[in-house]
């Protein structure tokens, strides 16, 4: 059984098998300010999020062998797009994220990193499936038997394949923590971080070059701690290093944006 679980839309836990949506939680929050702007989504709900779910499955096939794994720009200003930019600027060798249908996954294309990470939520559990594992390159994949999500894992493959430049995303402070310890010199960038606890909050601060804020009210109090450079207020995007800054800010120049465009 094909089976597949995300958090989406206000941290809402969502179980896909077989390609039919089989359970959907309680939202922990109820409105998101990226949604109502590309969605006009008001209010979170349980409904709400399974019409959301599945409309990506029909739109470009999440979660199935129809997956679009593809893709140009969605927003001028965020994860993906930074990755995507990166790679097609050549400052970095690869990007380490995880995606539905092939767990972590090592990518040099910046269309396939913005195809897999642009328009899909913190996916927490994943099975195969050929066609996207086959898109991306199996020998990109870290487990192409199991998908599984491991990050570290995942930096182990890639300094194995001997990629230098690397960044890669995590929603685990743990993680970012041990691969900040671990691996010299990769860009490690949190994501999906609403649920963080501000234990894991100073983690990140302290293990990240950049933290995406998401709806966390301990990543935005951590926040005030350090001297950062943030983009956006709604749902900020947060440098914390030099080297995380200077990825944001080339961004912003490739787009002809500046600082205080977004806040």
């Amino acid at each position: 059984m094909a089976r597949h679980v995300m958090e989406c839309l206000g941290m809402t836990r969502v179980v896909v098998e077989d390609g039919k949506v089989v359970e959907v939680g309680e939202p922990r929050i109820k409105n998101c300010p990226l949604f109502k702007k590309y969605r006009n989504i008001d209010e979170i709900t349980p409904d709400v999020v399974r019409e959301n779910v599945e409309f990506r499955m029909r739109d470009f096939g999440l979660f199935t062998e129809d997956r679009e794994i593809r893709m140009k720009d969605f927003l001028s200003f965020g994860i993906s797009e930074i990755l995507s930019f990166a790679l097609r600027n050549d400052l970095i060798d690869v990007a380490i994220i995880a995606s539905d249908g092939c767990g972590t996954v090592l990518v040099t294309d910046p269309e396939i990193a913005q195809g897999l990470g642009g328009r899909l939520s913190g996916v927490c559990e994943t099975s195969p499936i050929n066609s996207i594992i086959d898109g991306v390159g199996r020998e990109m994949v870290l487990s192409p038997g199991d998908a599984r999500i491991d990050m570290v894992a995942g930096c182990e493959k890639a300094r194995g394949m001997g990629f230098k430049r690397i960044a890669v995303t995590t929603a685990s402070a743990d993680d970012a923590e041990h691969i900040r310890a671990s691996f010299e010199g990769i860009v490690v960038i949190a994501v999906h971080t609403t649920g963080v606890t501000p234990e894991g909050a100073e983690k990140m601060f302290k293990s990240c070059d950049i933290i995406t804020a998401c709806a966390s009210e301990a990543i935005k109090a951590e926040a005030m701690r350090h001297d950062i450079l943030q983009i956006g207020d709604k749902v900020p995007i947060i440098g914390v290093t030099d080297a995380g800054m200077d990825l944001m800010r080339r961004r912003l120049k490739e787009i002809g944006k500046s600082e205080t465009d977004y806040n």
